[in-house]
């Protein structure tokens, strides 16, 4: 084992801990990668503080890039050098739902607690969402990267690990818009401002907004959203109907909030169905009337990760990065060195970036 620096988590809601750690050498059909970025995600605060339970001490951060610098046995497809980026999803790839290329949702997910990861003096430590990726080094599945170009900053590259393939996919694949149909996007931080994008990509023809700023509107405005709407409005819903002339296709929701899930409905046309991405802490509910969504043939269904496939959607994403078409660049709001990542939570936590991104 070799001893890297990563922030750990020793008690939920405290500060993160930089200190030194062991990471164990790649096996079979793993990969180490030593990173150059790391995005801060509302998914690593709110299991920090957490919201959904989990197990302790533990290394959380899951939105990465950087270099392969080693190997484990049985990896064919990448070399030392590569640059890629890493995401949180590890397929088995032969449960039913890999085997249906829906490896977002693999039916037999890696147990954290048998990860690369130790203390310092050998202890336990939690490889958290399969990445471990507050940290200078990771060690993952080769099914988890994905190639990017030798001239990709680290910085836009590594949101391709979640926020974006999460709000591209949600409009893409979940909500499944056609060209024409209207979507309304509720919440516009980075997410919210990738599933604009991805309806834009769609073919929407009409995409609102709803969030509780107007800083973010701006946001959704200058991401491709056409219409804006104030969520703190008296009924936002119907400024949003009056904006499409009808009813939406598709609300995206992708603030965790029961408050926002609680809503949606509201804002859809009959047949149209709501698209759950953001998660609420564990124990929130929201309420519906059932006979509603019968007789307007309406839907929710959950979409996790964007329901994508890396390997076919991440090198789509990047070339129409690199045709201009999908903008990463403008959603890093700014650059932290990985040791002031305290800083880097609670500037997130302020609810006004897009995405902060530690750099090391």
């Amino acid at each position: 084992m070799q001893t890297i620096r990563a922030a750990v988590c020793h008690d939920f809601g405290a500060p993160l801990e930089i200190e030194e750690v062991r990471l164990a050498a790649p096996g079979a059909g793993e990969v180490e990668v030593t990173l150059e970025a790391v995005a801060v995600c509302h998914s690593d605060i709110s299991y920090a503080d957490g919201a959904w339970g989990g197990v302790l001490p533990a290394v959380y951060g899951h939105e990465a890039a950087g270099r392969v610098t080693a190997l484990g046995p049985g990896v064919a497809r990448l070399s030392e050098g590569d640059r890629v980026v890493v995401t949180l999803i590890r397929p088995c790839g032969h449960c039913p739902a890999c085997a249906s290329s829906r490896p977002t949702i693999c039916e037999n997910p890696p147990d954290g607690a048998e990860g690369p990861l130790a203390t310092r003096d050998g202890g336990a430590l939690f490889h958290a969402m399969a990445c471990g990726a507050f940290a200078e080094k990771v060690v993952v599945g080769a099914a988890q990267v994905v190639p990017i170009p030798e001239d990709m900053p680290a910085e836009s590259a590594c949101l391709l690990g979640c926020g974006v393939i999460t709000g591209v996919g949600a409009a893409v694949y979940a909500a499944g818009l056609r060209p024409g149909q209207d979507a309304v996007v509720i919440g516009a931080g980075g997410v919210g401002l990738n599933a604009i994008q991805g309806a834009r990509l769609a073919g929407a023809r009409r995409i609102v907004a709803v969030d509780r700023t107007e800083e973010k509107l701006a946001d959704a405005r200058a991401f491709g959203a056409t219409d804006t709407v104030l969520a703190d409005d008296a009924a936002p819903w119907r400024a949003a109907k009056a904006a499409l002339g009808r009813g939406a296709d598709a609300a995206i929701v992708t603030v965790g909030a029961a408050a926002a899930y609680e809503t949606a409905p509201r804002y859809l046309a009959p047949g149209g169905r709501v698209v759950m991405v953001g998660m609420p802490h564990s124990g929130d509910a929201a309420g519906y009337e059932p006979v509603l969504f019968a007789a307007t043939g309406q839907g929710m269904i959950g979409s996790k990760m964007g329901d994508v496939v890396i390997a076919r959607d991440i090198p789509w994403m990047i070339d129409l990065y690199e045709q201009g078409r999908l903008e990463l660049d403008g959603l890093v709001s700014r650059r932290w060195p990985f040791e002031e990542i305290n800083a880097a939570i609670a500037d997130t936590r302020a609810g006004g970036a897009r995405r902060n991104v530690l750099v090391f």
